[in-house]
């Protein structure tokens, strides 16, 4: 958890998705930015938090996590997400070091894998992990049913 007076070490923006390009179908991207001081400490709780959020809508119109579904989930790393607006143009002083946050990305898709694939209906049904690289421009496209955005700092 993100000590108080020092302000969070991580944020993730989950997104709904009935479709999303990196091949996945239904299921829930996770963009991902890292902070000055963060450290994989914080890794295992952001990855049981995300997966598990009741986020995603059934067909019943019941909340559900990603893991209920099952759906697929996609990583995208996201540095502008701790960017700040100063006048009229964003600063990106407080993320971190970009080989730090190289490998705690790399951490961070490795603990996805491993809480997904202990996850009965997730191995049964062929859904899928996909992940972005770290440090490189990528091209998305996402269909989805509504502008359902949620920001979780860590």
């Amino acid at each position: 958890m993100a000590d108080s007076t020092r302000g969070p070490f991580a944020r993730a923006l989950l997104q709904q998705c009935l479709h999303a390009k990196l091949q996945i179908q239904r299921g829930l991207i996770i963009y991902v930015c890292f902070f000055k001081g963060a450290s994989e400490e914080i890794i295992p709780k952001m990855v049981n938090t995300l997966v598990n959020v009741k986020l995603s809508e059934t067909e019943s119109g019941e909340y559900v996590s990603v893991l209920d579904l099952p759906g697929s989930i996609l990583v995208i790393p996201q540095a502008t997400l701790g960017g700040k607006l100063k006048g009229r143009r964003m600063q990106y002083h407080s993320n971190i070091e970009k080989e730090i946050g190289m490998e705690l990305y790399s951490q961070f898709v490795t603990q996805c894998r491993r809480e997904l694939t202990a996850n009965t209906k997730f191995a049964e049904s062929g859904v899928a992990l996909k992940y972005g690289t770290y440090g490189n421009r990528q091209v998305l496209k996402v269909d989805t049913n509504g502008s359902f955005s949620h920001m979780i700092d860590f």
